[in-house]
């Protein structure tokens, strides 16, 4: 379980650097800017960031929710194949993130129209979170589809591995809030880094999604597997 945790986490965080997310980050932060004429506070910045990733998590939250309801009810007999499923769908989308299998669909990009006359207040913040979360969610389509794999592999974890996801996604977001010239430079530096990133996670996606459909998983986030394999 720990080591499904912590791959919807930097599964969120490999999600903001998309692409198809890190456009939007200018848009982002001119909202947060607002149409004042005075320099906003970092203080104001901060909490319209904080609401903004609530909205976002919201969404992913109720879908957990859902997801969880759905699965937990599942026979025994029939995980065996939602196990093989979500296997083969994690190994399908660590294929995508690679370069290796090419989809159109979800390598679009996405942007942001900001309106200047939206001040930079918690509730519309907490609004666009919202939007953020119905709009993008092709864009961030390959890494949910692997929080679905794993759920489909564990019944009643889809909550925990989406609320995980919205930790990792909407961590970058704060920073962004709280260092908004300093995030600004180091987008633009470090853009060419993003592709080695998407592969290298995308290779961890493809040996994960392996381990989840031979139903492994467990054992190695156990130390069984391990274990087993050095005593005999």
């Amino acid at each position: 379980m720990t080591i499904a945790l912590w791959t919807a986490f930097v599964g969120g965080l490999v999600s903001f650097l998309a692409p198809c997310v890190l456009p939007i980050i200018p848009g982002f932060l001119a909202y947060l800017a607002g149409s004042s004429t005075t320099a906003p506070k970092r203080r104001d910045i901060f909490l319209s960031s904080v609401f903004f990733v609530l909205g976002f998590s919201v969404v992913f939250a109720l879908i957990g929710v859902v997801l969880n309801t759905v699965l937990v009810g599942v026979a025994s007999s029939l995980q065996i194949w939602l196990s093989r499923f979500g296997g083969t769908l994690i190994i399908f989308f660590g294929l995508y993130l690679t370069g290796l299998l090419k989809i159109s669909y979800f390598d679009r990009e996405y942007k942001f129209r900001v309106s200047q006359k939206i001040g930079s207040r918690p509730v519309t913040s907490f609004l666009f979170g919202l939007a953020f979360a119905a709009g993008w969610t092709p864009c961030v389509g390959p890494v949910l589809g692997v929080i679905l794999g794993l759920a489909a592999s564990a019944p009643g974890t889809a909550f925990i591995l989406l609320l995980a996801y919205s930790l990792g996604l909407g961590l970058p977001f704060i920073l962004v809030g709280l260092f908004t010239a300093q995030a600004s430079v180091l987008i633009e530096r470090y853009a060419g880094v993003l592709s080695i990133v998407n592969k290298v996670f995308g290779a961890i996606l493809i040996l994960l999604g392996i381990l989840v459909f031979t139903g492994t998983l467990a054992q190695v986030a156990n130390f069984d597997f391990v274990s087993n394999v050095i005593l005999k």
